[in-house]
């Protein structure tokens, strides 16, 4: 079976600045990545490559078996699930939640003038119980807490039964409590053997669900380093991508990272 993504030599150039610099990568489809690397590293400009919404200016991108630049992407992209913060930005506050959710199922955010069938409810229903935000069917986008927002997109990114789930930075702007509950959430999902092929972006380790199988960290838009989890996320890996001596810890499935301790050098004895 064909890998659900591959990319070899994929740069993106824009006003005279490399975003993505000759980006080689292969996702198959029981794959669960995590991309990791300080800011302007090219995360997100890469999950822009993976969700169709920006070409290569240079190299070669395949999407679920379709080229960049030889697909129509309005056909491809609701076999893409995406949560993202631009995304959240364009969702109406005063829509009801339920169909913020249903509403994927046309690739538009927030209901107009579709005609939705029961199956369509059905699954949207299904997706809100599985997620634990049943109760918030009929608020308001615009009144729910961080948290219930995050929880709310990814229901709304898997409506569609997509072949690719894709999540940029889902642990901004959490509490600790918001962010271990969706930290939870993502682990649960990616624990299913059903689940697509899923490619989650954050700075920070701690926000690493535990069943992520490969990860890539990014510096500068190149790949420091990228394959199975524990051979990527090293102290010497991550140290050299945020340009700071990090000691890199496992405990229960769940990562750390924090600045390596300073040790003085002892006085030598005379």
């Amino acid at each position: 079976m064909a890998p659900v993504v591959e990319l070899a030599d994929v740069s993106i150039v824009r006003g005279g600045a490399t975003l993505l610099d000759q980006i080689t990568w292969s996702i198959d489809e029981t794959d669960r990545w995590v991309v990791i690397g300080p800011n302007g590293a090219g995360k997100t400009t890469l999950l822009q490559v993976l969700s169709a919404n920006l070409h290569p200016t240079s190299g070669y991108a395949s999407i679920l078996d379709e080229v960049l630049g030889a697909v129509d992407v309005f056909e491809l992209r609701p076999r893409i699930g995406v949560t993202s913060a631009a995304l959240a930005d364009r969702i109406p506050r005063s829509e009801a939640v339920g169909n913020v959710v249903v509403s994927a199922a046309y690739a538009v955010v927030g209901r107009w003038q579709e005609g939705y069938d029961v199956d369509d409810f059905r699954r949207a229903a299904s997706l809100m119980k599985q997620l634990h935000i049943e109760h918030l069917g009929k608020r308001t986008f615009g009144t729910l807490s961080e948290g219930e927002r995050k929880r709310v997109q990814i229901a709304r990114a898997l409506m569609t039964d997509p072949e690719l789930l894709l999540l940029d930075e889902p642990g901004a702007g959490l509490d600790l409590a918001g962010r271990e509950r969706l930290v939870a959430t993502i682990s649960d999902i990616v624990a299913d053997e059903y689940a697509p092929a899923t490619v989650l972006v954050t700075h920070h380790l701690e926000e690493i669900p535990p069943g992520m199988t490969h990860a890539m960290l990014l510096k500068g838009g190149k790949v420091v380093a990228a394959g199975p989890i524990e051979g990527v996320l090293t102290d010497e890996h991550m140290s050299e991508a945020f340009d700071l001596p990090l000691t890199v810890s496992q405990t229960d499935g769940r990562w750390a990272a924090r600045a390596a301790r300073h040790q003085p050098e002892r006085a030598a004895k005379g």
